[in-house]
């Protein structure tokens, strides 16, 4: 019964009229961005002239009348000015990256002479550590890899990073700094007319040609041409680095938002064509002689190795060879069989293309060969494989080498296009473009060459870019933001600057000091906005904070974690085992191996966190765990500002790490040493030399009641104030 009652109800549902769902509601329409025509574009504020705005009222320097009245405007107070014993640290950490030992600290602290601070600077800029720090901030920036998958400049890129630092700490105006890197000359005279009217190229520098480099880091493979790898990187390093725009956006479209038309990257990628890749040894005569000897012996071994493997191969080699040649069309076979200087151009053509079909590869000589012949071929290569290996690295000490660039005039006699879809393979033979550069109207002159005529023009006064981008990154690296806080985008979606009139003022003066970065250092640190404190009343802060959530109206210094190079420095230097030598290869913190070139003896690992080896591979992580913790790139795109994370492998390394066990005995040995058994004066010295001030009360007080008087506990105490947090933070 049951069941026919369920039947029944079955029935009367399907028989009903059915009810009707509520139609669904129709998604809501996606909103795409309206892209106006280039024409129709507003004209971006950091393509306007660069014009030097009046100072708005008399301070001893003119930063701090800007900023006062940007105060005014948005309604906030500045805090007040950060204690001495704060600033000292923060100024070292700031230009050389490593704190300040207690006696730089009391140097300082004990100078009553109106000129301290600025002495302190002054001693500081001249410092070669200045380099080592701001070069690195520049590397970020110029995308600086050790390695790379394919990179063909790994070998020796060592010496470009190097140049860098030399040229940050020469004080190299920051014009040439940028024309060294895409030309070799510092200078924009490249040639000089003789006497007899004849115009020579001028001589360059001999150590600017590490300086490009700068453009032999992008190639891929020989002929660089085939891939556009260099000439493509060029262009959106170039353009986000010294331009501040995001050129490479056009790459596949015109750009959505910025007035940069997709043929303005391929012109602009047009000048970097010609460039191909060379090699240049970097050897002494002597050195060479050496080498031709060991070469000498080697090709001797391989000889005597090489005609056995050559006997017994040939005859199969010839069968394979001429089974090939006898399925070619008869006319092709006549022109394999002609000897080689025999044939004519087109000929020779032929026969190249030819080529890859006629190769015969060991593989092949393998399949068809005997048994015993096989087995004798196997043991003749593995004595050949051992000594183009392992045996040749023993014989033959490799020479050092620098990849450099040089036009190649035959690729600059050729065309170039479009690419579709960024593709090298694809360009659309029907839109050829002439180089150029975008926000340039006219035909450039090229006949100092293409790139020569883009860096006069980038490098020039007028370009309202140039100086803008540059001290904005100054800026930036001095207050952890800078006044356009995206400092590599300075088109529509970068926003505009916190103080426009401090910025175009700061570009003004800038080209007026000559482009002097390190007078640009010393100006704003003078500033009382930058001795500014980090922190002040709770109250006083919510207020400022109210009007200025984002912290980008300078009314107090940022507080920021340090990078993860300045970290490594300030635990060796706690530890008192810091290697501050300049230059040379990249050291590997985890494998503790040297570098490719660098003898095992030379792999200090306790040399200056600039000097970490840093790239990518697909196959393993080249970048250390501890530079990828602490926010640390790899060098494949430009990073114009490292991210600021807290993380729990930064606080697994500073716990659990072997660095930080073996620094923490070492600076518990200097404490021991300096303070024998004066425990009280161990504990100042700690705070002295990891924290930059001594403890306060409570904390000697707390110090003290854990050390109980046992000073085998100093390893323990010493491990826990590399562990503070203010260890880690500059305020």
């Amino acid at each position: 019964m049951m069941r026919l009652l369920i039947l029944w109800l079955a029935a009367s549902l399907f028989a009903a009229d059915p009810v009707k769902a509520p139609a669904p509601k129709a998604p809501p329409a996606v909103k795409m961005p309206i892209v106006p025509p280039m024409s129709k574009r507003p004209r971006l504020w950091s393509l306007q002239p660069l014009v030097r705005p009046p100072v708005p009222a008399s301070r001893p320097n003119p930063i701090d009348a800007f900023v006062e009245m940007m105060y005014a405007q948005k309604g906030v107070t500045p805090l007040g000015a950060a204690d001495p014993a704060t600033l000292v640290r923060r100024v070292y950490l700031d230009l050389t990256g490593i704190p300040p030992t207690p006696a730089e600290q009391a140097a300082y602290l004990n100078d009553p002479s109106p000129e301290a601070y600025e002495k302190l600077l002054d001693r500081l800029l001249a410092s070669e550590q200045h380099g080592v720090r701001y070069g690195r901030h520049w590397l970020d920036v110029l995308r600086y890899a050790d390695q790379e998958e394919l990179m063909y400049a790994a070998p020796g890129i060592h010496f470009w990073r190097d140049w860098v630092i030399n040229a940050v700490n020469a004080d190299v105006p920051y014009d040439q700094f940028v024309r060294a890197q895409l030309t070799g000359y510092r200078t924009a005279e490249r040639t000089k007319i003789q006497a007899v009217g004849r115009r020579t190229p001028v001589e360059r520098r001999p150590d600017d040609l590490f300086a490009l480099g700068f453009l032999a880091r992008g190639a891929v493979n020989r002929d660089s041409k085939d891939l556009g790898e260099l000439q493509i990187a060029a262009v959106e390093t170039v353009s986000t680095a010294f331009l501040g725009m995001t050129v490479g956006c056009a790459k596949c479209h015109d750009h959505m938002y910025d007035p940069i038309p997709q043929k303005d990257f391929y012109a602009m990628k047009a000048l970097f064509d010609p460039l191909v890749i060379r090699k240049q040894t970097l050897a002494t005569p002597s050195d060479l002689v050496v080498y031709g000897k060991q070469l000498e012996e080697f090709e001797r071994q391989r000889q005597l190795l090489e005609t056995p493997v050559n006997a017994l191969t040939e005859p199969y080699r010839a069968k394979l060879y001429a089974e090939r040649v006898a399925m070619l069309p008869a006319d092709v076979q006549t022109v394999i069989r002609k000897p080689e200087r025999a044939r004519s151009v087109a000929e020779q053509k032929i026969a190249d293309d030819y080529f890859p079909v006629l190769r015969i590869d060991t593989d092949k000589i393998e399949e068809i060969m005997s048994e015993s012949d096989k087995a004798t071929y196997k043991e003749l290569r593995a004595k050949l494989n051992q000594l183009n290996g392992p045996t040749r690295r023993q014989l033959v000490k490799d020479l050092p080498a620098f990849w450099t660039v040089e036009v190649d005039r035959g690729l600059e006699r050729e065309k170039s296009y479009i690419l579709t879809s960024g593709d090298p393979e694809r360009p659309e033979k029907n839109h050829p473009v002439e180089p150029g550069w975008p926000f340039y109207s006219g035909q450039p002159d090229l006949r100092e060459g293409r790139v020569e005529a883009f860096t006069d023009w980038l490098t020039a006064k007028e370009n309202p870019l140039f100086a803008r981008v540059a001290v904005n990154r100054l800026w930036q690296w001095h207050f952890g933001e800078g006044l356009q806080k995206s400092s590599s985008d300075f088109g529509l979606m970068g926003g505009r600057p916190s103080n426009l009139p401090l910025l175009d003022w700061l570009a003004s003066e800038f080209i007026a000091r000559g482009y002097s970065m390190k007078q640009m250092h010393k100006l704003i640190m003078t500033s009382r906005t930058y001795r500014l404190a980090s922190h002040g009343s709770p109250e006083f802060v919510k207020k400022n904070l109210a009007a200025d959530p984002g912290q980008r109206f300078l009314w107090g210094f940022r507080l920021r974690r340090l990078e993860a190079e300045a970290i490594w420095d300030s635990i060796l230097t706690a530890a008192g085992n810091l290697d501050t030598t300049l230059g040379g290869p990249s050291f590997d913190i985890e494998t503790r191996v040297p570098r490719r070139g660098m003898a095992a003896t030379e792999a200090k690992t306790n040399r200056r966190g600039a000097y970490i080896v840093r790239g990518f591979s697909t196959s393993r992580e080249v970048v250390p765990n501890f530079l990828q913790a602490f926010d640390v790139d790899d060098g494949r795109a430009p990073c114009p500002l490292r991210t600021q994370t807290v993380t729990a492998p930064q606080g697994l390394f500073l716990m659990n790490s072997a660095e930080v066990e073996k620094a923490s005995a070492q600076f518990a040995e200097r404490l021991r040493q300096a303070s024998g058994d004066d425990l009280s004066g161990a504990v100042d010295l700690a705070y002295r030399t990891a924290l930059s001030r001594p403890p306060s009360a409570k904390e000697k007080d707390q110090a003290l009641s854990y050390l109980a008087n046992d000073a085998s506990r100093l390893k323990n105490f010493a491990w826990l104030v590399l562990n503070l947090d203010e260890f880690i933070y500059v305020q």
